[in-house]
């Protein structure tokens, strides 16, 4: 495995749109050379759901053990195969796990090392300092 960094943002869809039209101008100016790769989620509680500690190590174990197969990966984090499948499938629609095809099997795969998790805490917002003022 390369050594890559997923990031992990909780934004709004708003943020989400705001920073993807700013990067596609960039990438139409040639401006934008930074591999950058990310998820975006809506909120704490979609982040809490994504990176819990069952994501966390179904997403560990892939890195490490490189297993073959779904039921590998069940049999390595000792759990069953239809509930590890559910969670590697939303991981994947998340961009957070990829399946090679192998047979008749399907392979799930990290490609990053590290994961980067970026949340704003609105410190020096307007927003803020309006809440904290009433």
């Amino acid at each position: 495995m390369t050594e890559n960094t997923l990031t992990v943002r909780v934004e709004s869809n708003d943020e989400f749109f705001d920073r993807a039209l700013e990067a596609a101008a960039k990438a139409d100016a040639g401006e934008l050379t930074d591999d950058h790769t990310g998820v975006s989620l809506p909120d704490e509680a979609a982040l809490a759901r994504v990176l819990s500690e069952k994501n966390l190590e179904l997403i560990r174990t892939t890195a490490r053990e490189e297993p073959k197969s779904l039921r590998e990966l069940a049999r390595l984090v000792d759990r069953d195969i239809k509930n590890v499948s559910n969670a590697i499938n939303d991981l994947a629609e998340l961009g957070l796990v990829e399946f090679e095809q192998d047979g008749r099997s399907k392979r799930p795969v990290v490609w990053y090392s590290d994961i980067h998790v970026e949340y704003d805490l609105g410190v020096g917002t307007d927003d803020t300092e309006v809440a904290a003022q009433e």
